[in-house]
Formats: C-alpha cells, sequence, structure tokens
C-alpha cells in the first residue's frame, strides 16, 4: 500500500466532498473515491436502512442496487448488519465470497451469481448520527487485504463528517426556505382575509391538519396560487 500516495488522494477527495453543492452531490463523490483510492474495489454504494426498507444511495454499478434489493427482500446481508449497526461491529470484510460461508446463507448464494467476490463494509457515523454502511465490492476473491480495510476505514470516517455537514446544510437552506415561504403565504392570508398574524397562521395549521399535508406545502401551494380557501 502506497500510504503516501493515499494521503494526498485523501486530501484531495476530502476538498472536492467539502466543495459539493448537493447532499446527493456529496454521496457519490464518496463512492466515486472509495473505487479510485481503495485498491482492488470494483464498485461502491451506500446502503440505508429505515425499518424494514432499504435505499441504495450512489451505487457505481448495477451489482450494488442488485446486491442491496436482495439483501432488502431476504432481511440478511453483510451491508445489512452494518446498516443496521449490530452490536458493536462497525467494520466487516468477507475475503472470498465464492468460498464457504456460514453466515446470511439466504444472501450470499445469491450474490455469488452477480460476480462478487469480496465484500467490505463500514458504518458511516459521527459522533450524534448514523448515516448508514459505506459498501465496497471486487468481483475476485482475496480483493481487499488489511490494507484495504485500514484505507477503507479511514476513507468511511472523513465521509461521514462530509455527509454529515451536507445534510446540516441542506435542513438549514430547507428551514430557511419553509420559513420564507410560510411568511409570504401568511401574508397573503391576512390580506386577503383581513386577519392578525396570529390567526393566519392557525389557519395554516388548520389547513395542514384536514388535508394531512405538511405545514410548508400548503405554505407553498399558497404562495404558488395567491390564494387560499379557509
Amino acid at each position: 500500500m502506497d500510504w503516501e500516495g493515499f494521503a494526498t488522494q485523501m486530501g484531495t477527495m476530502s476538498r472536492d466532498l467539502l466543495a459539493q453543492d448537493s447532499v446527493d452531490a456529496t454521496l457519490e463523490r464518496i463512492t466515486e473515491s472509495a473505487v479510485e483510492i481503495v485498491v482492488g474495489c470494483d464498485a461502491a454504494g451506500i446502503l440505508v436502512v429505515q425499518g424494514n426498507r432499504v435505499q441504495s444511495l450512489a451505487p457505481t454499478d448495477a451489482l450494488v442496487v442488485r446486491s442491496d434489493e436482495l439483501q432488502g427482500r431476504r432481511g440478511e446481508g453483510p451491508n445489512f448488519d452494518a446498516a443496521r449497526h449490530r452490536g458493536e461491529e462497525r467494520v466487516f470484510r468477507i475475503e472470498d465470497l465464492t468460498a464457504y460461508q456460514d453466515r446470511w446463507p439466504l444472501y450470499v448464494d445469491a450474490a455469488r451469481e452477480f460476480g462478487i467476490g469480496s465484500m467490505m463494509g463500514f458504518l458511516l457515523y459521527t459522533d450524534d448520527q448514523e448515516l448508514g454502511a459505506l459498501n465496497l465490492y471486487a468481483r475476485g476473491p482475496s480483493a481487499f487485504t488489511r490494507d484495504s480495510e485500514t484505507a477503507g476505514l479511514l476513507l468511511a470516517s472523513h465521509a461521514a463528517v462530509a455527509l454529515s455537514s451536507a445534510r446540516n446544510a441542506d435542513q438549514l437552506h430547507q428551514a430557511l426556505t419553509s420559513r420564507h415561504a410560510i411568511g409570504e403565504a401568511m401574508g397573503i392570508i391576512r390580506e386577503r382575509y383581513k386577519l392578525p398574524p396570529d390567526e393566519a397562521f392557525r389557519v395554516m395549521r388548520r389547513l395542514s391538519q384536514e388535508r394531512n399535508i405538511k405545514l410548508r406545502d400548503i405554505a407553498q401551494q399558497i404562495c404558488e396560487t395567491g390564494t387560499a380557501i379557509i
């Protein structure tokens, strides 16, 4: 492992991650970086588990999507476990998926048919958030070494911080946008129906509850149409 070269690549990747303008772009740069930086990695993706539902984010290859969907259907698999953070296991490495595996039997047999020979997975986390798992794939067996695992872990640690930062920025942007829309919608209601601010806001809350639509979406509708039926 050329650790000096790896450090240079990590520095470039870290700057690239912070330069992305959306969560989706950050996710894509993370998985692209995994293929570029980690020796032996042919494909990468991020798996998020919400209850029994799985999401395959920023896959670099179709086999990532097929693997994630299979684990979601079977309710088991290494990536599935890593994303759910069972116990203290934050990293896994399967050296040879073509050999016998006593774990995840419902997943492994089908995964071999996808042409997966080796796998690694890393929980993406910060101090207060768990964000899913970064999963790396190789088509050949024994493609990942201990050095590959160390490199992947370092990549995942940097990626988790960048992803958390991107999500926080996105949430702040959404909050500011919602606040602006709600204020504009309240102004429209006040002007049309001659209501004070508190009453205009109560009208919007009632519309939100009656129609089972989020307040920000009600506000957006009012802003787009310029009216509200109260």
